[in-house]
């Protein structure tokens, strides 16, 4: 019953989308995104049972939606991750600032202590002094 469910919302899903290249014109919307994220990893996993993955690739422009957002957001291909950008000497960005780890680190601290600097001189928190105890 899950299976002819979920064949049978792809299908209507295809019907809805027509020829368009996405659902609401020539630029995505939400409902692109959320039908892209459903659908590009049933397309491109490798899945035990593959039913459901034929199906979909048997939807073309489904398919074709799925390539238009690939390669309007992740022009890399989508498959691979994005070419690593390079310093002007070639290396690589960790060989470029061999500082980087500390300076993430010191950034959060002092990030952390201008929100509680703030917090304590707007009065969102107040510290209180508790009177002696009686000897």
């Amino acid at each position: 019953q899950l299976y002819r469910d979920a064949r049978e919302c792809l299908t209507l899903l295809s019907q809805r989308l027509g020829s368009q290249k996405f659902f609401f014109g020539d630029s995505p919307a939400s409902l692109d995104a959320l039908v892209f994220s459903r659908l590009a990893p049933l397309l491109k996993a490798k899945l035990p049972n593959g039913k459901l993955q034929q199906h979909l690739k048997s939807l073309q422009n489904l398919c074709n939606h799925c390539a238009a957002i690939l390669s309007l957001y992740f022009p890399w291909d989508g498959g691979e991750r994005p070419p690593r950008r390079r310093g002007p000497g070639g290396g690589s960005d960790a060989e470029d600032d061999p500082h980087k780890r500390r300076n993430q680190v010191l950034s959060v601290l002092a990030a952390l202590g201008a929100m509680v600097l703030y917090a304590l001189l707007s009065g969102i928190v107040s510290v209180q002094r508790g009177a002696p105890a009686p000897a």
